[in-house]
């Protein structure tokens, strides 16, 4: 009896501390098993295959809708263009620049989206300034007109704008002694009137209104020859095109 007594102070303190190890253990192994379970999870931010999904598809709506806007724009036939200009030209071998203002008129037909042929027509107008001279004419009226023709290329082309390189060449016509009275070049101050080459180098910047109305601004090289002479100008045109038919 007394050995049970004994016993049963022990038996009791290792009943009661028995619920406190299976707690213990049972935390240890949760803890053990939480970072595996924490790299299963998804990163945060993550998209699931699902979400990439719908992203590829509106992505690829949208360039849809991009390629047809570019083609239902840069798919015209031709274009035709009535523009205004400027241009820093010398009428005479010592004379300083006039200002040239200037209508260019023409049309490109189209042999895909990017390149087409042009043929311009222009006509610039301008006084010259000759200084005193024995005609007591210091302030004579002078023309150029052009006939050209070339290649225009587009290089960069979205649905609201684009950019175009454009090379032309072919005949100047120069009226520059018809408003002299009779006193033909002013003993060489102007250049006589005669026929040359002409030639011209611009890029053509152009915002699209709508798929056939834009507006263009074209820097420009132009380049002439009379009087023997080269006349290295620079100078602007600028206007309205309109595209139309179907290649």
């Amino acid at each position: 009896m007394s050995l049970f007594r004994r016993l049963a102070l022990p038996l009791a303190l290792g009943l009661c501390a028995t619920p406190v190890f299976f707690a213990q253990s049972s935390s240890s192994s949760s803890s053990s098993t939480t970072p595996d379970q924490g790299q299963a999870q998804q990163p945060a931010g993550a998209q699931t295959p699902a979400q990439m999904s719908v992203q590829a598809r509106i992505r690829a709506r949208r360039n849809q809708r991009r390629a047809t806007a570019i083609h239902d724009t840069y798919a015209h036939l031709y274009d035709a263009y009535a523009n205004m200009g400027y241009l820093r030209f010398k009428p005479g071998p010592s004379l300083q620049r006039l200002t040239y203002y200037a209508w260019d008129t023409g049309v490109t037909r189209y042999l895909n989206e990017r390149l087409g042929v042009t043929v311009d027509g222009r006509g610039y107008y301008g006084t010259a300034y000759v200084g005193l001279n024995y005609s007591s004419i210091t302030r004579p009226a002078v023309s150029t007109y052009t006939a050209m023709a070339g290649p225009t290329y587009r290089f960069y082309m979205q649905p609201r704008y684009a950019v175009s390189g454009r090379v032309l060449g072919g005949y100047a016509r120069g009226k520059f002694t018809g408003d002299t009275n009779g006193f033909g070049t002013l003993n060489g101050l102007l250049y006589p009137n005669s026929n040359t080459y002409a030639a011209s180098a611009s890029i053509l910047g152009e915002l699209n209104l709508t798929p056939n109305v834009a507006l263009r601004l074209a820097p420009e090289y132009f380049v002439t020859g009379f009087g023997s002479t080269t006349q290295n100008s620079v100078g602007f045109t600028g206007g309205l095109v309109y595209r139309f038919g179907k290649q």
